[in-house]
């Protein structure tokens, strides 16, 4: 019998270099090492300008407070801009140069307004690369998405023990200045090499330049999308486990270094071990959420994140701290990708940046309350009593895992 065709064969997607992603995470890297050098700074400049808990929590705040209001804005614009190779130039640009700018101040207000630049700028990184990458490896977005939540995790991981390290020798002020350098060369090697991609896809006619929606049909897509449950729970989760995250990585190296009495050096360690902790567990998670579910494994990370949250408020000051240190990183630094990937399963895909600045909206508006509402607790009750909150936030984010919706009848 003769087969019956429909006169179009179905194409077989091409199968991509995986440099892109390589270029991709290393260009993510540095956009997490700056802020993960500046936690390490913080109780130096602390010091220095003699700051207390909250002004310190306040700098934190004031950076993702900027990014909050600006993430949602910049993951329209990527959706109907195009040009990701540019746009991820700038973005990481935009995130190392303000870190310069504060190895020259010495007033409390400038280190506050580099903050702000800090997080309008990095609300462009997200929206662009995560959906972009998605798009061009959607067999294995899994997969794709926890090695780009390796690269976070690297430059968390390498930054306070490279920035540790040098402390010991030159000053703080000095080490951002030399700070700067690898992310205006990754920003310029970012730039060349997806622009060459764009322009090579360009000239075959392979572009979605031709999805970008613009006007009134983008907002009405956006509008649309702010009605997925999946799209709302899950950014939710997501902003009480960076609310649990940004005060746990402000208020730990101030406990190890005044509570603990450890050196710069040793604060550094202790931030490597969260960090890499982390590093190692992404992609095991991103693996187990192909094979398991997203929900299963987000779950599971967060209910162990709130039992060793604890097992640290009883281990504090001894030597079994820093094991709850790297079995904290482990769980909660390792599930990042689940949710970006979660995320983007929900979504339409020339509505990525949007869905993502969404979601990382959301994280900053808890980025930037965690730190403070944490040093108002250490300022009142005592530095340990930020760990007791972070215990909480935790398993408020559980909870709006746990009551998402498997699918969602906006996206159908």
């Amino acid at each position: 019998m003769t087969a019956i065709t429909t006169g179009v064969e179905e194409e077989k997607p091409v199968r991509k270099s995986f440099t892109e992603v390589w270029v991709v995470c290393t260009g993510h890297a540095l956009t997490h090492w700056y802020p993960a050098t500046f936690y390490l700074l913080l109780p130096l400049i602390g010091n220095e300008m003699g700051l207390n808990y909250s002004q310190i929590g306040a700098i934190i705040a004031f950076q993702y407070a900027a990014g909050a209001i600006a993430n949602i804005p910049g993951g329209i614009f990527v959706d109907s801009f195009g040009r990701k190779g540019l746009l991820m130039a700038i973005s990481l640009f935009w995130i190392g140069f303000p870190y310069l700018v504060m190895g020259f101040a010495h007033a409390y207000w400038m280190i506050l307004t580099c903050a702000v630049l800090v997080g309008i700028g990095n609300n462009f990184w997200h929206p662009t690369a995560i959906p972009w990458l998605a798009d061009r490896f959607p067999e294995r977005k899994g997969l794709v998405m926890s090695f780009h939540g390796m690269g976070g995790n690297f430059g968390d991981a390498v930054a306070p023990l490279a920035v540790g390290f040098l402390l010991t020798m030159f000053s703080w002020r000095d080490v951002v200045i030399v700070n700067v350098i690898p992310g205006i060369l990754m920003s310029v090697a970012i730039l060349l090499y997806v622009g060459r991609i764009h322009t090579a896809e360009k000239k075959a006619g392979k572009t979605d330049d031709k999805d970008l929606l613009k006007g009134r049909a983008l907002f009405a897509s956006f509008g649309t999308l702010l009605k997925s449950r999946i799209l709302v729970m899950v950014s939710m989760g997501s902003a009480f486990r960076a609310l649990t995250q940004s005060a746990l990585m402000t208020f730990l190296p101030l406990y190890l270094a005044n509570a603990m009495g450890y050196s710069a050096f040793w604060v550094g360690m202790c931030m490597f071990a969260v960090q890499a902790a982390g590093f190692a567990a992404a992609p095991i998670a991103g693996h187990l959420s192909d094979k398991m579910g997203r929900r299963q494994i987000i779950m599971s990370s967060f209910s162990m994140t709130a039992l060793v949250l604890v097992a640290m408020i009883f281990t504090g000051g001894s030597e079994l701290f820093v094991l709850m240190i790297a079995l904290l990183g482990f769980f909660l630094f390792s599930i990042r990708a689940v949710l970006q990937a979660w995320l983007l399963d929900a979504t339409p895909r020339n509505m990525g940046g949007s869905a993502i600045g969404v979601m990382f909206g959301m994280q900053a508006v808890g980025q930037a309350i965690g730190p403070y509402c944490a040093g108002l607790l250490a300022d009142r009750y005592g530095i340990m009593s930020a760990f007791y909150f972070l215990a909480g936030t935790i398993v408020i984010a559980n909870l709006f895992v746990f009551f998402t919706p498997m699918q969602d009848k906006a996206r159908a």
